[in-house]
């Protein structure tokens, strides 16, 4: 009970920093609407109890080196565009890797969509429930298996920890 006022009080704090107003209204108001959040977002949140995913100070440990590993990626991706736009590389193949959804869920595959899009040189195009994959298209699909096998490797060493 006490990590679910925390994390009210929090929100609204956030909330009225953001409004710039501490106005009692205002701060209701804010405490309303982050308990209708928190509500709706316990499990994402909180994780699932013993034995379920993540608990939040747990994310909140792992969300530094997700965001570094993706701003690395970003890098990485924009040197890689930069080479090919001045010439200095070939576009040997571009094209679409299916790569498989594995264990993610729902809010995990939605970041996944963000995340391979953050890079220059990759979009994340479709989902396919039927068949358990996901479309991308990358600058380079000479490899695909060794792409999928980064995405793996990408969500099993960071994203998995933050956004299962």
């Amino acid at each position: 009970m006490t990590r679910y006022v925390a994390a009210v009080a929090g929100l609204t704090l956030v909330y009225a920093l953001a409004l710039g107003s501490f106005h009692p209204l205002d701060l209701l108001f804010g405490a309303g609407l982050s308990a209708v959040l928190i509500f709706a977002s316990r499990r994402f949140v909180f994780g699932d109890g013993p034995g379920g995913g993540p608990s939040f100070p747990r994310r909140v440990v792992a969300f530094v080196p997700f965001c570094l590993a993706v701003f690395r990626e970003i890098v990485v991706g924009t040197w890689e565009v930069t080479l090919v736009t001045l010439h200095l590389r070939h576009l040997e193949r571009p094209g679409i890797v299916e790569v498989p959804m594995g264990e993610r869920t729902p809010a995990g595959v939605a970041v996944w969509a963000v995340v391979a899009g953050l890079p220059p040189g990759s979009f994340f195009v479709d989902v396919d429930r039927e068949r358990d994959i996901v479309l991308i298209h990358v600058i380079d699909s000479s490899d695909p298996e060794a792409f999928r096998r980064q995405q793996e490797d990408f969500y099993r060493r960071y994203q998995s920890k933050v956004f299962p």
